[in-house]
This record gives C-alpha cells, structure tokens and sequence, in this order.
C-alpha cells in the first residue's frame, strides 16, 4: 500500500494521527498498543470535526502530568526494549534519530545526551510511535510527500522566542522541498518534519496511484486562508523506479541556464570557478547556435535551491548575460560516499558507488590524485590505475572518512 502526505497546511505529530485514523485505525487499538511502550499518564482521544466544511479528525493526547523531559538515549532504549514489531520499531526510532541529530547541532552536543523538552515529552513520544502503528495498522510500505509549506512569525519555547519556522525544523527538513507563505503561524513542528524526513522516500508531485481513501487530520489552529488540515491518500500503484530500487537516490536540484555569444570566451573559465565556490553541484558549457546564426555558449548550472538566487547573482555580474531561466528538476543517482581506503600512497579519498548490480566500484577523486602526482613526480594517469588497482575488492579496507575531511579543498592523501 502507498501513503501520499499532502501537505497543504503543514504537517504536525497530532495532524498526522488525526488523518491516520480518520482511514480507519481504531482509537482504542491504539491505545492498548501505546501502553507496550510501556508509557503511562497519558489520554487519546479521537474526534471529529468540520474545517471549512471538510470532515476531518481531530486527536488530542491529554497528560495530566508532564513526566519531564526525557534524553534520547532513554526514548531510544523504551522504543528498542518494546515488544512492538521490528518495523513499528525502526520507523520510530529513524523518526526520533532525525529529532535528536537536529537538536545536537542546534544545541552542540552529543546526540545521546540531547534532552527533549517539548518533543520528548508523552505527547510527541505518542504521536511518533502512534505514527508508525498506524501505517503498520494500514499495512503502509511506502510513503510520499508534497512539497512542505513553512510559515512566519514567532513561537514560544522554553527556551525563549524562536522565529518561525524553528531552528530544528529547519536542520531537519536540509535537502528537502520546501516554499515559503505568509501565514503567521508555525505549520510545521520538528515532530511533523521529522515523519516526513525519516519515512518519505520522495517529495513533489504525486505520483500515479489507484486512489483507495483519502483521511483528513486537523490542526489546532484555525486558518483563514486554508483549511488546517493534513491529507493522506492510500492506494495502490509505484511510486517509480527512482523511489522504491535500493540502488537509486533521488533528490531535487534547480537548473538554471543562459546563453552567451558577446563574451570573451576566457572569462567563462574564471565565471565557472565562481560559481562553484558559490555552491554549483556542476556547471557545463556547451556550444550553440543563437539567432542570427552567432555562434555561443549555453551556460549550465546545478544547485541547491538555498544557492539559487546566490548563482543567478554570480551569472548576472560576472558574464554579460541579461537574464537567466531556472527550473526544478528531479535527479536519479547511484548511491555514494566518501570513504578511505588504504594504499601505497597512504589513505586516499575516494568515492565508493554502489551499482546496479549490488556491486560496489572506487572512482579515486581528481584533487587528491592530482597533488599526489605532483608530490611524486609521477604520471596521473598512473596514480588513478594504481588506485583502483589496489582498492579492487578490498572492501574490509575501506573506512567511512570523517565529515570534516572530505571537505573538496582538503582532500586527504598519506605521506
């Protein structure tokens, strides 16, 4: 079975069971399934209600009294030591690993040893685990999203006035779709990001499905603007080859393009340079033909959508194009990473690429092959083939390469 999350208003823990059990998933079960945690002093209670005339539901999780806060090493540990299934179980702990890893950089310290204050009390322990018993209930394999919605203002925390959306919001929705609007309000909780960033194998449109039922989950605010409401849509169909096959990654880049036939053709090399220190993912070149038969160059550019309008402005000051034309586009990839690999040079980086196949290949990184060449005085060519020579099937020696060195200014090399 599918999942579509539309997320028209946002998405929140208590939106999101409304709109699971609004599709059928009893209160009571529920319920009964909550308290294996095991997990006490806590309510649940479903009811229904009309927003702007649709019929949707509404859940309350009532806590009489606040347990306190809780670190994630202790949600991690009462979710693991549960006799709730294996996959009720990963799913809530991916969902709460994406809160805990936000919060450790927000706050600047070790991951275990984050304390939840308004995430880690009952009521966001509820709506986690209540999530993943629900799709479980509804035999949900995969899910989907919409692009996500962020509004404006402030909130109060304990720990003081955040701007809206909050910091560990943001951390967590990193890489994924997002649009801004002029609605005052906080649409999206860290609780709500954190479903979608943990269990959503794609954002965008959705995808072609036989639509079975629709559930409606409702916000605590009263929008005027727009019903505050969650939309899943369950069904059948495939979500494609770029979402579901383990060997693919997908995510969303903007392309962003303009064509030149009245510029030095030099300045195009240091322009290239520009705008991958600006953050281009890539920048291609390409020979064209423009009106009256000039002969041009078709400027190319990959980027993150946070890099755009920085990229736009690096293309409008440092060549002479008058104006740009951008777009979202969605890629398909080979997974990857940077890793370590022993060799005769010493640890070199390289990039290990899982195929199609379920086999693994290196690909040795141009800079750190480069300056080994230089350092040794030998032919390029021969340090690449010396590389990939060595690191054949050698998979027991290769080594995740720490975060920060594999920075692409500081490519590692032995002595």
């Amino acid at each position: 079975m599918l999942a579509y999350f539309d997320c028209f208003s946002g998405i929140s823990g208590d939106m999101t069971l409304g709109a699971l059990v609004d599709l059928g998933v009893p209160i009571q079960w529920l319920t009964e399934e909550l308290h294996k945690i095991p997990l006490s002093g806590f309510e649940l209670s479903a009811t229904e209600v009309s927003v702007h005339g649709i019929s949707a539901k509404r859940v309350r999780v009532d806590v009489p009294k606040e347990s306190g806060s809780r670190n994630y090493r202790q949600i991690h540990a009462m979710i693991l030591n549960s006799p709730l299934s294996e996959r009720v179980r990963q799913r809530s702990s991916a969902i709460f690993d994406r809160l805990a890893a936000a919060e450790a950089v927000i706050h600047d310290c070790p991951k275990d040893s984050v304390h939840f204050h308004e995430v880690g009390g009952v009521d966001a322990i509820v709506d986690i685990v209540g999530t993943a018993l629900c799709l479980e209930f509804l035999d949900i394999e995969t899910i989907a999203a919409s692009k996500i919605p962020l509004g404006n203002g402030f909130v109060k925390s304990r720990h003081g006035i955040l701007p809206v959306p909050v910091p560990a919001t943001l951390a967590i929705l990193k890489d994924i779709p997002v649009y801004g609007t002029e609605i005052p309000f906080e649409l999206v909780t860290p609780t709500g990001a954190a479903i979608l960033a943990a269990l959503s194998t794609s954002f965008g449109k959705m995808k072609d499905m036989a639509i079975q039922k629709v559930g409606y989950g409702a916000g605590t605010y009263q929008l005027e603007s727009a019903p505050n409401l969650l939309r899943v849509i369950i069904g059948q169909g495939s979500m494609g080859p770029d979402e579901l096959h383990a060997p693919f990654e997908t995510d969303t880049v903007w392309v962003i393009e303009t064509g030149i036939d009245d510029m030095n053709p030099e300045v195009l090399g240091y322009t290239v340079e520009r705008l991958f220190a600006k953050g281009a993912l890539d920048v291609c070149l390409c020979p064209v033909y423009m009106k009256k038969n000039r002969p041009g160059t078709m400027l190319q550019v990959l980027c993150h959508g946070d890099r755009r309008d920085e990229i736009v402005g690096c293309i409008l000051t440092e060549t002479t194009s008058l104006g740009v034309r951008y777009y979202e586009s969605r890629r398909q990839k080979l997974k990857r990473q940077k890793v370590l690999v022993e060799t005769s040079f010493g640890q070199v980086l390289v990039k290990k690429i899982e195929d199609l196949s379920g086999g693994e290949r290196i690909v040795p990184e141009f800079e750190v092959c480069k300056k080994i060449a230089l350092a040794r005085q030998i032919p390029i060519q021969r340090v690449y083939e010396t590389i990939i020579k060595e690191t054949a099937g050698a998979r027991t020696h290769v080594s995740l390469a720490p975060a920060e060195r594999v920075a692409p200014d500081g490519p590692l090399e032995g002595s």
